[in-house]
């Protein structure tokens, strides 16, 4: 996939991103595994990520709602085993409603209070067609209001910087997310997003329409750009060309590709937090060590305690 041409610099490295002693608060998203061999690996995440204190973690489904009991038990198990609070991702794909309200009944047996719910993905994945079940929750506002009928949680759902790939532009992405907001939704987590102007114009048009609710930037690292811009092209997301620049002839050379793709990841928080952001939702793609050594950069220490970068 060829990057996009626009050319955009990243920002670089401040010592001191933000004058405002506001804490930093952080999420991770992590997916269900689907062997035992992904499920050390996601554990191995989970335990090393754990110490910073996140403000929540969620897991997420796979496309069609493909991951539903994985997804389910993964979670489960993060709150009898750990100290963490959880959010379970719930779409409405390929499901009635009784099912929807029945898998809703079960995170509020298993102690879960928050959902991020979303549409989902059709069953082909990104790309495809989405059709309603004839029994389902046709939208996510309808979702959300199922959501609540079921109990009193709190609700995030998504939000697309530069649209979601099906809607028509983005007035009427945004007015999707105002119902969201009307259903019942608290926060909206964005898609990945490399340009930090675009989110910023977004959140801008966002606020213009009358939406108050947090706007929470989606933090991917880039651990293999080919991969990353690929599903970049699917999910309707721009990479910069000086992205691909960055990553040029580093696809056998993992160590160095780490590095930059930590020091791009930074890059990008360190400038949000610099125009005034304080909330950040990181894909972790079931792997720490790139996350964890930005968010030690931003000054998050293990136990919540934080370090002097945060409180600058």
């Amino acid at each position: 996939m060829s990057a996009s041409s626009q050319s955009t610099t990243p920002q670089s490295i401040s010592p001191q991103p933000a004058a405002s002693a506001s804490r930093i608060h952080v999420s991770f998203e992590f997916f269900p595994p689907k062997s035992p061999k992904m499920e050390e690996t996601l554990w191995a995440a989970i335990e090393r990520l754990a110490p910073l204190d996140p403000d929540f973690v969620s897991v997420t489904y796979g496309a069609g709602g493909s991951t539903r009991e994985r997804t389910h038990a993964t979670v489960a198990r993060i709150l009898r085993e750990t100290r963490l609070k959880p959010a379970a991702h719930l779409t409405c794909v390929d499901a009635s409603r009784d099912d929807v309200d029945a898998v809703v009944r079960g995170y509020a047996d298993a102690g879960i209070r928050h959902i991020v719910a979303l549409r989902g993905d059709p069953v082909a994945g990104l790309g495809g067609a989405y059709q309603p079940h004839p029994e389902g929750y046709a939208s996510t506002p309808d979702l959300i209001r199922g959501i609540k009928r079921v109990g009193d949680f709190e609700v995030s759902v998504s939000a697309y910087p530069e649209k979601h790939p099906e809607s028509p532009d983005l007035a009427a992405d945004i007015e999707l997310l105002k119902r969201k907001v009307e259903a019942g939704a608290s926060r909206a987590i964005t898609q990945f997003f490399f340009d930090n102007d675009v989110f910023e114009r977004y959140v801008d048009r966002v606020r213009a329409a009358g939406i108050s609710i947090p706007i929470v930037p989606g933090i991917v690292p880039i651990w293999d750009f080919a991969r990353t811009a690929a599903f970049a092209a699917k999910a309707g997301a721009s990479v910069p060309k000086v992205f691909a620049e960055r990553f040029d002839g580093l696809e056998t050379d993992e160590r160095t590709r780490q590095l930059v793709a930590t020091t791009v990841c930074a890059e990008q928080v360190f400038d949000l937090v610099k125009r005034g952001y304080r909330d950040f939702h990181f894909y972790t793609m079931n792997r720490a060590e790139l996350v964890y050594a930005v968010c030690h950069m931003l000054g998050i220490r293990p136990n919540g305690k934080l370090g002097e970068t945060a409180a600058a």
